[in-house]
């Protein structure tokens, strides 16, 4: 289940959250798969919450640039 530490889309990184998700919802995972499920689910997380810090701030960079633009 553990994938490797390339950081995927933030799309690819939904998805396989979700998956993990409904694996340890799903089921009786034995500890350490649950555990090493759990630690990839959280660097996903990570890396998910970075991808929308990101574009936060390219937005609010855009918006703060729009709105000192002059008018023509």
């Amino acid at each position: 289940m553990v994938k490797p530490s390339k950081t995927p889309s933030f799309e690819s990184a939904v998805s396989e959250l979700e998956v993990i998700v409904q694996e340890m919802e799903n089921s009786q995972l034995p500890l350490d798969q649950a555990l090493a499920a759990y630690q990839r689910g959280f660097v996903l997380l990570r890396q998910c919450q970075d991808f929308l810090g990101k574009a936060e701030q390219s937005i609010h960079v855009l918006e703060t640039t729009d709105t000192e633009a002059p008018s023509a």
